[in-house]
């Protein structure tokens, strides 16, 4: 368990800024890596959401992206492979008022800690995950991983990966996910905005991140997250907005057979024709989610879902307050012991 706050814990928390969630420690990734974006902005976040910094932990596994324990001025524990959320739902339950993050990858979070992955979303813990999604295992250099794209050549796939990658926005709404979002590192301003939009839903906060590795995957976003091809290939989720993409705005997404179909805004279509988001609706939330996954649609990024439900932590804990109310404090050793029990003389 890392303990690094290296500073006093009495700053009011109106006057914290993101040096005070920064650590004395070099940030050792490789230059140009995506997870520099991620953590500044993480960093730039926590001042402004008025908790103070001893309320907040940071949890992750195993991986490039789980040494956020290390940087983040704050309480953080540092798993083991894939084990991050089981360790955060505990600290969670044992500590309610503890914003609790998880910094995981799809290495770490979709393969030795799927299964963690899909129960904590379904129980709806009250934790903030951030999946750094790059594609690959790059800590142990380069093996595929569950979102690596078929027929990727890697160091254990030489001759192209056969599985199908998962869809992690997908996996997290069949999951039972109450807040599921998609940013990209290399887009901070619109990073920031999902970031905090995660960390003041209550319940499961699920936002996948595109985060570049330089060494191994360099350019695998390209085609949705650079300039010069973000227009054409990208579109930006807003709640109550139409979904419309292009450079010149002139493209937009309708349903057509209960399937998205991009058209052409003109004489056919007008803007009125295209879909309305809507964060409230999860069947719509799910078709969206699969853009560009199986079709030559623009990939979606922005928040797909959004609805409040009470959370696990939140329901354990008054289960235990009312057990306590009608039948008093637990004792131990009578519950040990029992009745129905005889001694060997």
């Amino acid at each position: 368990m890392t303990n690094i706050i290296d500073k006093p814990t009495t700053i009011p928390v109106g006057e914290l800024t993101a040096k005070d969630f920064k650590t004395q420690l070099d940030v050792r990734w490789c230059a140009g890596c995506g997870d520099y974006s991620v953590l500044a902005q993480l960093q730039k976040l926590m001042p402004t959401l008025g908790i103070p910094r001893e309320n907040f932990c940071v949890v992750s596994g195993i991986g490039c992206s789980s040494r956020f324990p290390y940087y983040v001025n704050v309480y953080g524990f540092h798993t083991m492979h894939g084990r991050a959320l089981p360790v955060a739902s505990g600290i969670k339950i044992a500590n309610p008022n503890l914003s609790v993050w998880v910094i995981t990858g799809d290495g770490d979070g979709m393969a030795i800690g799927g299964n963690h992955f899909i129960h904590a979303i379904r129980r709806n813990m009250d934790l903030k995950i951030l999946l750094l999604n790059n594609q690959i295992y790059s800590m142990t250099k380069g093996q595929y991983s569950p979102t690596s794209p078929q027929f990727a050549k890697t160091k254990s796939s030489p001759f192209g990966v056969l599985d199908y990658p998962f869809n992690p926005v997908s996996l997290a709404l069949g999951s039972g996910a109450t807040f599921a979002a998609r940013s990209s590192a290399s887009n901070p301003k619109h990073l920031s905005y999902v970031m905090e939009r995660a960390a003041k839903h209550k319940g499961i906060s699920f936002v996948e991140i595109y985060s570049n590795c330089v060494i191994f995957t360099d350019g695998a976003f390209e085609k949705w997250t650079d300039k010069h091809f973000v227009d054409e290939n990208s579109i930006f989720l807003e709640d109550g907005k139409t979904l419309v993409y292009g450079q010149n705005r002139d493209k937009g997404i309708i349903i057509d057979d209960l399937q998205p179909k991009s058209v052409k805004i003109g004489e056919q279509y007008t803007e009125a024709d295209l879909i309305k988001y809507n964060e409230k609706n999860l069947a719509l939330a799910q078709m969206i989610a699969t853009m560009s996954y199986d079709n030559d649609l623009p990939r979606p990024f922005g928040v797909f879902y959004d609805i409040e439900k009470p959370s696990y932590n939140e329901l354990v804990n008054k289960q235990i307050e009312d057990i306590i109310n009608r039948s008093g404090r637990g004792d131990v050793n009578k519950l040990l012991l029992g009745d129905d029990y005889w001694e060997i003389k």
